[in-house]
């Protein structure tokens, strides 16, 4: 029976068998409440204080209690631009890219829609790159926040955040950067910056799913977005999911170890991968900067078919990735992610990501390379638009020659 492949880490990771062995006393045994004043919650809230502490290491922050534990992405998402939008009444404008995840993108129309919220949509490039002028001219005194994601989800390109930063400072705004994907995979030191907020994501690094964080600098204005105990120094009230935090710290700890590993050995592999499907394959090419984006991703078109097609029969083969298009979802748009950076409609339907993790070996790569020219030559000889096309455009050439 052939092993199954699993590259769809940016969806979610498994959760490190030492996070689970570090969890698993916090269900029975150490089942206290952080809060409590006698010795069962004394013991509890000390391994609270200790996760804390492994994720300050890990991102670089200066105190233990800039660290606030939420649910997850989403809800830091949230937290930080709600909360800007009522530290003051005269700021009442959001800056952002085309290419931010849902998380964002759908709290800014929301909050555009229902509230009047003026929102500043900055536009990327062929590459995903930030057009920096558009960004600089829309700052201004209105801006409450600004909120850019440290590395993309699909494409892995990275922003230049602790520039932007700067930037928004220069005009007073706050500055909070959606960095789920980046946590983990690259070096974030956030004591030299001047970032002001920042979410994370524990399945996104091996940990839990259903816990997250919400980094929030030590003398930034803070309006909580949950209301009721005083839990997280009253930032986000609700009795703490302990296991889920220790789960978190552990996994923190572990990425850190990991880190190098990521930056070499992972980044090999997604090379390899790359440079081998785009020998084998005509008519593909690679998205994204070639150079600034996470070791751990690769977002590949193949022109002219769909990327639903290309999952299913992947998935036959045991290969799980994902697709940089919604068709999976229903819908006939292809992600706004690569619409934002204009590329075809006929590569943008049948773009795959793949995102790799440490857990990934040569043989993963190995296996991929075999079926994958298969797979895309079944479905272009399906694909009436295939017939006579040329080669992927030259304004999209391939990263690897």
């Amino acid at each position: 029976m052939t092993t199954p492949v699993y590259l769809d880490n940016n969806a979610t990771t498994r959760c490190d068998e030492a996070v689970v062995e570090a969890m698993l006393p916090f269900f029975t045994e150490q089942f206290g409440n952080p809060s409590s004043m006698h010795a069962f919650g004394a013991r509890v809230g000390g391994a609270v204080k200790a996760a804390r502490a492994q994720l300050q290491r890990l991102i670089g922050a200066e105190f233990d209690h800039e660290i606030v534990f939420t649910a997850g992405g989403t809800e830091s998402d949230n937290m930080a631009i709600l909360s800007a939008l009522e530290i003051d009444p005269n700021r009442d404008e959001i800056i952002t890219s085309a290419v931010e995840h849902p998380a964002v993108l759908s709290l800014c129309g929301h909050l555009e829609k229902t509230r009047g919220i003026k929102v500043h949509v900055i536009p990327v490039d062929g590459q995903g790159l930030l057009d920096i002028a558009a960004y600089r001219a829309a700052l201004s005194s209105k801006t409450a926040i600004v909120s850019i994601m440290w590395a993309n989800n699909e494409t892995g390109t990275i922003f230049p955040v602790a520039e932007l930063a700067e930037l928004a400072k220069e005009v007073g705004a706050l500055f909070h950067t959606d960095a789920v994907q980046a946590v983990g995979k690259v070096p974030i030191d956030l004591k030299s910056t001047v970032i002001d907020m920042l979410s994370l994501s524990g399945h996104k690094l091996h940990g839990p799913k259903g816990i997250g964080a919400l980094y929030v600098r030590r003398g930034t204005r803070f309006r909580s977005l949950i209301k009721g105990g005083h839990q997280e120094r009253g930032r986000r009230a609700g009795t703490e999911n302990t296991p889920g935090i220790v789960g978190l710290g552990k996994a923190a700890e572990l990425a850190a170890l990991h880190m190098a590993d990521e930056e070499t050995r992972v980044a090999a592999l997604r090379d390899r991968l790359e440079k081998g499907l785009l020998q084998r394959i005509p008519a593909c090419f690679v998205t994204g900067n070639p150079a600034e984006r996470l070791p751990n991703t690769s977002n590949i078109a193949f022109e002219y078919i769909e990327g639903e097609g290309i999952l299913l029969l992947m998935n036959r083969e045991g290969i799980a990735a994902s697709s940089g298009s919604a068709c999976t979802s229903g819908s006939l748009e292809p992600s706004h992610v690569l619409r934002a950076m204009n590329i075809p409609y006929t590569a943008a339907h049948g773009a795959i990501r793949f995102s790799f993790s440490r857990d990934n070996t040569d043989a993963d790569v190995d296996r991929v390379l075999e079926v994958m020219p298969g797979i895309i030559e079944k479905l272009r000889a399906l694909s009436p638009f295939w017939q006579g096309a040329d080669k992927a455009p030259a304004t999209f050439a391939p990263v690897y020659a």
